[in-house]
């Protein structure tokens, strides 16, 4: 195939397709074709192309990330590396994943830290015809993840906010609300059981076949860490794309599925809704590139609002 050269402007760094296609063809052999390359939709901090590759007389369905945010480069360096170790960890959890093929670590052969995998079968699907089974589909993965030891796995689950310095949000008129989610975020964490845990789950990352789950995809921030901080931000994301009530409906849906195994405690939730402060609430542009037109910043920020308020209601 003919390889163009693409420059990806702002915040990221220049990435020259070329070459990492050439890396993806030294590492499966040379014998192998690249037939096609092609963007994929709804990444929004990394570049993601869908391969068909001809190797060994078959054809092969891969995807090449390459990792193009320089900030988010420069705070976890590693972020290659640690996306292939969540490949083969999520593996071993009973959950359709992707299969890790190679991976460049520092960029010193493709130009940008890179994760070759295999492509899973089916599509994201945000408006589904049914809600109850695409809930109870997306608690049923998680609930199978969350059933894993999370060993000694070497990332641990950390805030991506400093909780004692946020402050109510000046965009909000419930400041009431906001002090009591903040106070509630501020106490010492309630005890919960160690997993292996995604950390970004929700409906964008996760893809549909013949009305069932065909894979969990977007493995780079997994960890070890509580399930509540899987299901509450999981939940936040259903509160603002589709309202609090279907992100309630999750929190049954997943609380039925795991059984004994599973403690609710509000922290966790609230825990992941303060990670979108200090806001104001937009709408994401991964729902936007998946074709969501029937969003705006004013209704996401009252479904947020809302789902909070709902979160601060169940506090003892």
């Amino acid at each position: 195939m003919r390889i163009s050269l693409l420059m990806d402007c702002g915040g990221e760094s220049p990435l020259d397709l070329g070459r990492a296609l050439r890396w993806v063809t030294d590492v499966l052999g040379s014998e192998t074709v690249i037939r096609d390359c092609v963007p994929l939709k709804g990444g929004i901090s990394s570049a993601v192309y869908g391969l068909g590759v001809t190797r060994n007389g078959g054809v092969q369905r891969l995807v090449l990330r390459l990792f193009t945010d320089e900030e988010w480069l420069r705070h976890a360096p590693d972020l290659a590396a640690h996306e292939a170790a969540n490949l083969r960890k999520a593996e071993t959890t009973g959950v359709p994943t992707p299969r890790l093929v190679a991976v460049d670590d520092s960029g010193s052969a493709c130009g940008l830290p890179a994760v070759l995998m295999t492509r899973l079968p089916g599509a994201v699907v945000l408006r589904p015809p049914a809600v109850g089974p695409w809930l109870e589909g997306m608690a049923e993965a998680l609930v199978r993840l969350h059933r894993t030891d999370a060993g000694a796995h070497p990332w641990d689950y950390f805030t991506y906010n400093d909780v004692h310095s946020l402050t109510t949000p000046t965009w909000s008129c419930s400041r009431e609300m906001w002090d009591r989610a903040l106070e509630a975020v501020r106490q010492p964490r309630p005890a919960a059981r160690t997993c292996f845990i995604h950390r970004d789950y929700h409906p964008a990352n996760v893809l549909w076949a013949d009305d069932k789950v065909s894979g969990v995809v977007d493995w780079v921030n997994g960890c070890r860490g509580p399930a509540g901080i899987d299901l509450g931000h999981c939940r936040l994301n259903l509160a603002l794309l589709c309202g609090p009530d279907v992100a309630d409906q999750f929190l049954q849906s997943y609380r039925r599925l795991a059984g004994d195994a599973f403690t609710y405690d509000p922290f966790w939730d609230l825990t992941s809704a303060i990670e979108s402060l200090p806001g104001p609430p937009e709408v994401y542009a991964g729902w936007t590139a998946l074709g969501v037109t029937d969003l705006t910043p004013v209704l996401v920020g009252e479904r947020y609002e809302e789902h909070v308020a709902r979160i601060v209601g169940r506090l003892a």
